[in-house]
């Protein structure tokens, strides 16, 4: 990517606090954010568009985000291969594995490292 090339990102978050927060974290990343409320519209949004990356909420609302995932890994296009970046406060009661057995790549736990964040997207941005 040179550096006018901007990242595609959708933000999957219900909270709209931390839906801005990282947007904000975000735009210093040359990133373009499109945000999603509920794992519908994700699924939505990814079927009509093309991103480079997901930061998705695991307890969305109508579709959670592990279901999303795995709706979306179901693909056979190189779209399904996605990255995706699990988020979750409210996680303590999952193992891990089901983070990576619905196809996430990463997974962080809220309060969110941001740096760690940041080195997620440039590494997962750059690979896709």
């Amino acid at each position: 990517m040179t550096e006018v090339d901007y990242k595609k990102v959708l933000v999957a978050e219900d909270s709209s606090v931390i839906q801005n927060l990282l947007k904000k974290i975000l735009l210093f990343e040359n990133c373009k954010i499109t945000s999603a409320k509920d794992g519908q519209t994700v699924l939505d949004k990814f079927e009509k568009e093309d991103f480079d990356l997901i930061i998705m909420d695991i307890n969305l609302p109508i579709v959670d985000g592990l279901s999303a995932t795995k709706k979306i890994r179901s693909g056979k296009t190189k779209k399904s291969k996605i990255p995706i970046i699990g988020i979750s406060g409210n996680a303590k009661n999952l193992p891990v594995s089901d983070f990576f057995e619905a196809g996430m790549n990463e997974y962080m736990q809220k309060p969110l490292d941001y740096d760690k964040l940041i080195e997620l997207v440039k590494k997962y941005t750059e690979e896709y």
